[in-house]
Parts: structure tokens; sequence; C-alpha cells
């Protein structure tokens, strides 16, 4: 859990959000909470919740790469 909560803390101070693309860090701006994290084939993946919203992101990097990367956030329902 923590090394989620620093992935999303880092996302946060590092990640600049697309236009109309939800990101980790855009949603912890509009307060979203992390509330769990998965391991998986793709990246690490972080749960954020506002109240009844869930949103499920994905995020990735390589050894090369300056920052971890949101690749994608999508609503669970």
């Amino acid at each position: 859990m923590r090394y989620v909560i620093a992935v999303a803390a880092a996302l946060a101070a590092l990640a600049t959000p697309a236009a109309a693309a939800e990101t980790v860090a855009s949603l912890l701006a509009q307060e979203y909470t992390v509330v769990g994290g998965i391991q998986s084939n793709i990246g690490v993946g972080i749960f954020l919740q506002k109240k009844e919203k869930l949103f499920l992101c994905f995020a990735s990097e390589t050894p090369t790469s300056p920052t971890i990367a949101t690749r994608y956030c999508k609503p669970v329902q």
C-alpha cells in the first residue's frame, strides 16, 4: 500500500493531465482518495474513490522513463 501511495504522490507532483483524459494526478486534484492497488502485467493498478465514484487507473514506467505515467483511467461500474 505504501508503494501505491508513493506512486500516486509522484504522479500528482510530476504528471500533467491530458485535456480530456483522466489521470491519477487529475483525480487526486479533484479530491479522489487512493483506496487500493493491484499489480498487473501492464503496470500498477490504482483504485481512487470519491463518494460513490470509483476509478481504476493503470500506471507504468521503464528504467529510462523520467516519471511513472498514467496509462489510462476508467470508472468502475
